[in-house]
C-alpha cells in the first residue's frame, strides 16, 4: 500500500466528526493499509464533510492510491497535485531530484556568467513533480516539461505553472520547442523502467490505477531510456546533463547506452531510498573528460570515472 505520510501535524475537521478516527483507522487497517493511522489523519484533514470522508475511505479501502484519493502527493516538501490515472511520484525519486538540483545549481553558476538562464526539462514528467521541485530549489530556472499522457499533462500544467514553467503533450522530445535544441542544461527523464514481464508483479494500486505507459519499460525495462539517450545529445547544451532513474541491475546496461551515444556516464546510488540514477554529461569541448584543476569534472567524478554510493 502507499507509504505517503504527513510531514506536519493535522487537525481533524469538525465537519468530519460523523466518522470517528478509530473507525477510519480500523477500516484502513482491515484493508491492509500499513500506515493506517497516518492515512486516517490525512483523510480526516482533507474531508470537508462526513460524506466526503466516508467516500474517501471507501475509495482508499477499495485499493485506490492514497494520493489519488487525496488529490495530492508530498514530494520533496512540496504538495504536488496528483489526479486519478496519473503516475504517483515516488519517494525514491527524490534522490533523482537531488542529483538534478546539484547539477542545476552548478549550471546556474555557469549560465549566470554568460547572461542566460538555466534551462531544465522534465521529460516523461507525469504530474510534473520533479520539474516543479527542481524549479523551487534552483533560482532562475527556465522550466519545460512533457508527457504523452493527456491526464498527466493536465495535472502537470497546474503544478508546473506555479514554477513559471510550460508543459507540452507528446512523445518524448517531439512536442518540445525546436529552440531548445542544444540549450538544455539539465534534462531529467523519469522513464518507465519495469520490464514488461514484471509489471504484473507490481502492487495492485500501481498496475490497476496508474497508466501502463508510465510503468512498462519494454522487454528489459530500458526501451524508453534508449530512445531518450539516443536523442539527448542533440538537445543538451555543451556540458549539459541527462539524468535517468533505473534499477541497480539495469545500471550497467544504461551506462553502456549513455557512452555509446556520446555522453560521459556515471552512476549515483542511495541505499536508504533504494535509488539508482545514471547521469550522462555532454562534452563541453574543454577536454576529453571535462575535469577541473582538482582532478574532478563538473559532475564531481574522479579520474576513474566512478562515484561513491551515497546514503541519502
Amino acid at each position: 500500500m502507499s507509504s505517503l505520510s504527513s510531514s506536519h501535524p493535522v487537525s481533524p475537521s469538525p465537519l468530519s466528526a460523523g466518522l470517528s478516527r478509530s473507525a477510519v483507522v480500523t477500516a484502513l487497517r482491515s484493508a491492509g493499509c500499513v500506515f493506517a493511522e497516518d492515512e486516517a489523519e490525512l483523510l480526516i484533514s482533507a474531508a470537508a464533510t462526513p460524506a466526503d470522508l466516508a467516500a474517501m475511505v471507501v475509495r482508499r479501502t477499495a485499493g485506490r492510491p492514497l494520493e489519488h484519493v487525496l488529490g495530492w502527493a508530498e514530494f520533496a516538501g512540496l504538495r504536488i497535485s496528483v489526479d486519478p490515472g496519473v503516475f504517483v511520484p515516488r519517494r525514491r525519486t527524490e534522490f533523482l531530484l537531488g542529483q538534478a538540483v546539484d547539477l542545476g545549481r552548478r549550471a546556474a553558476g555557469r549560465t549566470g556568467r554568460t547572461g542566460r538562464g538555466t534551462v531544465a526539462v522534465d521529460l516523461c514528467c507525469g504530474s510534473g513533480a520533479v520539474g516543479t521541485a527542481l524549479a523551487a530549489a534552483v533560482d532562475g530556472v527556465e522550466l519545460y516539461a512533457a508527457d504523452i499522457e493527456p491526464a498527466a499533462v493536465r495535472c502537470a500544467r497546474r503544478n508546473v505553472a506555479a514554477a513559471g514553467g510550460q508543459v507540452y503533450e507528446g512523445d518524448l522530445f517531439a512536442p518540445l520547442p525546436a529552440r531548445l535544441r542544444g540549450r538544455i542544461d539539465v534534462l531529467v527523464a523519469n522513464v518507465p523502467y519495469v520490464p514488461t514481464e514484471e509489471v504484473g508483479l507490481l502492487p495492485p494500486e500501481a498496475r490497476e490505477y496508474e497508466p501502463l505507459v508510465a510503468l512498462d519499460g519494454g522487454a528489459d525495462g530500458l526501451d524508453v531510456l534508449r530512445r531518450v539517450t539516443a536523442e539527448a545529445p542533440r538537445w543538451l547544451a555543451p556540458g549539459g546533463h541527462l539524468l535517468v532513474e533505473t534499477s541497480e541491475l539495469q545500471a550497467p546496461r544504461a551506462v553502456e547506452t549513455f557512452a555509446r551515444n556520446g555522453l560521459a556516464p556515471r552512476v549515483a546510488t542511495c541505499d536508504e531510498l533504494y535509488a539508482t540514477v545514471v547521469i550522462g554529461t555532454r562534452p563541453d569541448g574543454r577536454g576529453a573528460d571535462n575535469r577541473g584543476a582538482d582532478g574532478r569534472g563538473a559532475d564531481g567524478r574522479g579520474a576513474d570515472g566512478r562515484e561513491a554510493a551515497t546514503g541519502g
